[in-house]
C-alpha cells in the first residue's frame, strides 16, 4: 500500500485498487471495497476541488451529467444525483452515504501533472450538500483527514514517522516542490519511489504550508531519515 505523500503513477493506482480507475468518483470499487476519489486543484481542472483548513479538509466537487444525456455543455445543467432510470449516479451514492451518519473511509489521489499523482491519504466522508454555482447546482463533499494513518506492506513505510499526520501538504506546495526539485530525489537524483518529505518534521514544529520545508526524497532515503530521527 502507499503512504500519504507518496508520488505514484496512474498505473500504480489501478494496480493497487484492482480496477482501471478512469472516473474521478468510484464508490465501493477499490481495494477492500473502499471508495476512491481522484482530485485536482490545477487551473485547468474541470471541477473545483479545494484543500482547506491547512490541509485537514478536502471539499470535493461532484461530477457533471453525462454528455449524451444533455444538449450542449454539461456545465449548463445541475449535477445529477440520479440517472434517468432512477438509479443513483456516483454523485448520488456518495451523497447518500455522506448523509447516512456513517463516516466511511475514502482514499484520495491527487493529480500533480499528467502521469504524476500523489496519494493524499485516507479521509472520512463527513457530509454532502447541493451548492448554487451560477445558474446550476453542484454536489459538494466534505472529507476530513484520518489522523494517525500509516501504511502496510513494506518496512520503509512502517518506519515513517511522518505518516502519523493530521494534515496533508497543500496542492500549491506540492506543485512548487515537484517543479523546484525537478521530479527527482534531492539527495540521490532518483526518479523512482518518490515521497514528499518534511525537512523539519511536523512533530518537531515543521510546517506543511511552506515549500521551503518540503522536499522530494526516494523511499530508501525517507526510510533512513525516519530511522535516524527516531534514534535516541
Amino acid at each position: 500500500m502507499y503512504a500519504p505523500g507518496d508520488i505514484i503513477s496512474h498505473t500504480d493506482i489501478c494496480l493497487f485498487e484492482g480496477f482501471t480507475v478512469q472516473q474521478g468518483m468510484n464508490y465501493h470499487t477499490g481495494h477492500d471495497n473502499t471508495s476512491v476519489l481522484l482530485m485536482s486543484t490545477a487551473n485547468n481542472s474541470p471541477y473545483d476541488d479545494e484543500i482547506r483548513d491547512s490541509g485537514k479538509v478536502i471539499i470535493y466537487e461532484g461530477h457533471d451529467t453525462r454528455k449524451d444525456l444533455v444538449d450542449g455543455s454539461a456545465k449548463n445543467y445541475d449535477q445529477p444525483l440520479h440517472l434517468p432510470s432512477g438509479r443513483l449516479t456516483a454523485n448520488g451514492k456518495f451523497f447518500e452515504s455522506a448523509n447516512s451518519g456513517i463516516r466511511e473511509i475514502v482514499r484520495v489521489y491527487e493529480k500533480i501533472k499528467p502521469g504524476i499523482w500523489t496519494y493524499n491519504g485516507a479521509f472520512t466522508l463527513e457530509k454532502a450538500w447541493l451548492e448554487d454555482v451560477g445558474m446550476r447546482k453542484v454536489v459538494k463533499l466534505k472529507l476530513a483527514i484520518v489522523p494517525e494513518q500509516g501504511s502496510v506492506g513494506s518496512v520503509e513505510h512502517s518506519a515513517r514517522k511522518e505518516l502519523h499526520q493530521t494534515r496533508m501538504i497543500p496542492s500549491k506546495v506540492k506543485f512548487q516542490v515537484f517543479s523546484r526539485d525537478k521530479g527527482e530525489c534531492v539527495i540521490c537524483g532518483s526518479t523512482n519511489n518518490l515521497h514528499y518529505d518534511h525537512d523539519l518534521p511536523f512533530s518537531k514544529g515543521g510546517t506543511s504550508l511552506l515549500a521551503e520545508n518540503i522536499r522530494l526524497l526516494c523511499a530508501i532515503l525517507v526510510f533512513n531519515n525516519s530511522v535516524s530521527m527516531s534514534l535516541p
